[in-house]
């Protein structure tokens, strides 16, 4: 099914009179139960223009039944920032845009990997509960493009807190980066569904994902692989990088048609050393269990890289060669967890 077909699926019968276009806000602002400043965006308003009328740290916004088309960045300024859909229906809210790498700008140069992303953020401290956030663009649509990374949600800050969030796109969906290079910020997601179809988290951030899932696509090529989960780019000095634990791995594509990860050593960060840990997950067959790891350069061999397994179950997890599945010891193991990542914020205590 085509994306945009989707998603304007989701919301049908949720809310009515939805406008094409985006009318000049009209927000309505409150004070919550415990004093927090709250602003509720509603169909015809605008989600960024929320974000813009923040004045300071703390604020919630409150995103209705409906689906916005438009780009949102939330500033640095923005600390503690909470963004939640009404509804605890993820579906119910769908942040979506249609940016690529290579979408000209009016001015003629493209927009980036980076750029192209429908939801970025810089907040410290930025919850985001209950959305949809989504890049429709596609490449059928697009042949001309070369630049076909089209993100979903481009994340940097410390302390960036997702639960129950839908992250929807196909090349590059969820780019989980860090503020510098040499900034080890952390991110915590919790309940959250990613798809995609190549690298689609990726990103040198201290990310833990906690009982999640991750969907592969199908895709129409002839060649396999068709695509990669992961492509961590955790800087050398980081000594954590992607954790993946408790969580399901599932596929629209047939057995063995993609790979867990590769390694991404990008050229600006050379040093590089990536590293992966995918724990106490099942890993549906989608997954190439012989092979699952795979060279995104030559120059960058997987198994040089910091990516190991434990305790994982399901057809994509079987061990049957095991140099191919570097696995944790149990001492390692027992540090390989979402309180070390995470160190003194612990997100996952919250009520």
């Amino acid at each position: 099914m085509r994306r945009r077909t989707l998603l304007t699926g989701l919301t049908a019968g949720l809310t009515a009179g939805l406008t094409a276009g985006l009318a000049a806000p009209a927000l309505a602002a409150g004070t919550g139960a415990a004093g927090r400043r709250v602003l509720h965006v509603r169909p015809g308003d605008s989600v960024q223009a929320a974000v813009d009328a923040v004045t300071g740290p703390g604020w919630t916004i409150v995103v209705h039944p409906g689906t916005y088309r438009e780009v949102v960045t939330v500033p640095a300024g923005a600390a503690e920032l909470t963004l939640r859909g009404a509804s605890r229906d993820p579906r119910a809210a769908v942040l979506v845009h249609d940016n690529a790498n290579g979408t000209k700008r009016p001015d003629g140069t493209t927009h980036g990997t980076a750029g192209s992303a429908t939801f970025s953020s810089a907040a410290p401290g930025l919850t985001v509960r209950d959305l949809t956030l989504a890049n429709d663009w596609l490449r059928a649509d697009h042949p001309d493009v070369t630049g076909t990374q089209a993100v979903a949600a481009y994340v940097t800050g410390d302390r960036s807190h997702f639960d129950n969030v839908r992250f929807l796109a196909h090349q590059d969906t969820l780019f989980a980066d860090t503020t510098a290079l040499d900034a080890f910020d952390r991110q915590y997601y919790h309940r959250c569904h990613i798809e995609g179809d190549v690298d689609f988290v990726f990103g040198r951030a201290r990310a833990v994902f906690d009982t999640c899932r991750f969907h592969t696509l199908q895709r129409d090529v002839a060649f396999t692989p068709k695509g990669m989960v992961f492509a961590p780019a955790t800087a050398r000095a980081n000594p954590y990088g992607f954790l993946a634990a408790r969580c399901r791995v599932t596929s629209g594509a047939e057995d063995a048609a993609y790979k867990l990860a590769r390694p991404w050593v990008p050229s600006y960060e050379t040093t590089a050393w990536p590293s992966l840990v995918v724990r106490d997950s099942w890993i549906g067959p989608g997954i190439d269990a012989a092979a699952p790891y795979t060279n995104m350069r030559e120059a960058h061999p997987w198994q040089t890289m910091r990516f190991r397994e434990h305790g994982n179950a399901g057809p994509g997890a079987v061990i049957s060669a095991p140099q191919e599945r570097p696995q944790l010891t149990p001492a390692e193991a027992a540090v390989h967890t979402r309180r070390t990542y995470l160190g003194d914020w612990r997100p996952y205590e919250r009520p």
